[in-house]
């Protein structure tokens, strides 16, 4: 028996490293291994996980800090008895209790390594979206095309802004199923995009979500239960963007500037005037820094262009100062300790896998807006005299 656990366990960890190996020298291999076999995961665990109301990853984690926090515990306690009383009977029972706990213990690590292997680390060495899709030649962009882009944007968020439906306190209010909406638009962008056709996962709110705004994070994808998850208490406007975004991810897609393109993409596509608006708000920040920068941040330069609406400069925001004193009031940790480790860790991770720009890869996604863009620029609306607010105004023919 014990040697059948040894094979089983050191065959797990084997077969986990192969596949590693092989994903870090052949693009060709992670190609077939997300067209072939990923949904094959995608369709069975995914479809499982999907069947529950709340987020199995979230469990998953609170269970996995669990099981740590008492392998931590039980070696201090063997420790101690084996120093203070290493003959008597109930060290060598401890013992006996560590032994088989931290049996099960590896057991489930190497099923993890497993898990996390299959569904994450092979999708970082595949070609890209902009390799499958795009056909974009690598080129130098003018200031005058950042700015037209960037201008277009400002123009759909001014327009789209004054569309929705509002409450009494000026918020945009969503009435439908945004997460099937979510889904379906996804949908609807595979029928263009080949690797984004068939079956999505329900995207699920986090409980601990108040925690995942203290480490200012949207959402997450858990590969480990094949979920995309959303942070419940921001505005209600990240959630669109963010959920087609973490979706992407579950079609084999994990680059963050490519699933936020995606995702942008699902949005602004869609047919609903809400998801359209959280679609370009979603990328507003990032084109509007790099165009401000390419100004050489000279304001003058800047406020010859169109002029964001207060309204959109006020639902582009993370949370709502309610929502952020509710965070802070149940905050087990500093804010700040909490958001500088997260992004350590995010960034760590970014870089353990092979993306040298770490968590500066989001904004990358300004890049590819600019290569989707290719060719239109000169067709795109949005001249405006300067400073002023501008909206597109509908033809009534």
């Amino acid at each position: 028996m014990k040697k059948h656990y040894w094979i089983v366990l050191i065959s797990i960890f084997t077969i986990a490293v192969m596949i590693n190996c092989i994903a870090w020298n052949s693009t060709e291999f992670c190609d077939f291994y997300v067209a072939e076999i990923f949904p094959v995961w995608l369709n069975t665990y995914g479809r499982l996980t999907s069947l529950f109301s709340f987020s199995v990853g979230e469990f998953m984690i609170v269970l996995g800090i669990a099981l740590l926090g008492i392998a931590v515990i039980l070696g201090f306690i063997t420790t101690v008895f084996l120093l203070l009383r290493p003959h008597s009977l109930l060290t060598r029972k401890i013992q006996a209790a560590a032994r088989k706990y931290y049996s099960v213990f590896a057991c489930i690590l190497a099923c993890v390594t497993l898990v996390m292997t299959l569904n994450c680390f092979p999708l970082y060495h595949c070609s890209t979206f902009e390799d499958k899709y795009m056909n974009a030649t690598e080129r130098e962009y003018s200031f005058d095309e950042l700015a037209s882009l960037r201008d277009y944007i400002v123009l759909k968020v001014n327009t789209l802004s004054r569309e929705l439906e509002r409450d009494a306190d000026g918020f945009a209010v969503y009435r439908g199923n945004m997460e099937q909406t979510a889904r379906e638009s996804m949908q609807k962008l595979g029928n263009k995009y080949s690797q984004l056709a068939g079956y999505y996962v329900v995207p699920k709110e986090l409980c601990f979500s108040n925690f995942m705004s203290q480490q200012s994070m949207r959402g997450y994808y858990f590969p480990f239960s094949m979920e995309a998850n959303y942070n419940g208490v921001m505005t209600s406007l990240n959630k669109p963007s963010t959920m087609c975004h973490e979706l992407a991810h579950t079609k084999g897609f994990i680059y963050e500037d490519e699933a936020n393109l995606i995702g942008f993409l699902a949005c602004v596509e869609s047919d609903d005037p809400y998801f359209q608006y959280s679609g370009y708000l979603s990328v507003l920040n990032y084109i509007d820094n790099d165009f401000y920068k390419a100004t050489g941040k000279n304001r003058e330069v800047y406020n010859t262009h169109i002029k964001i609406a207060s309204e959109v400069r006020r639902d582009n925001r993370f949370l709502t100062e309610e929502a952020r004193k509710t965070m802070e009031e149940k905050a087990v940790i500093k804010t700040e300790t909490v958001e500088k480790a997260a992004s350590e860790f995010i960034n760590t991770n970014l870089l353990m896998n092979g993306i040298p720009e770490g968590s500066l890869s989001y904004a990358k996604v300004v890049g590819l807006l600019m290569e989707y863009y290719d060719g239109d620029f000169d067709n795109l609306p949005g001249t405006a005299a300067p400073g002023e607010e501008y909206f597109l105004v509908e033809n009534e023919n």
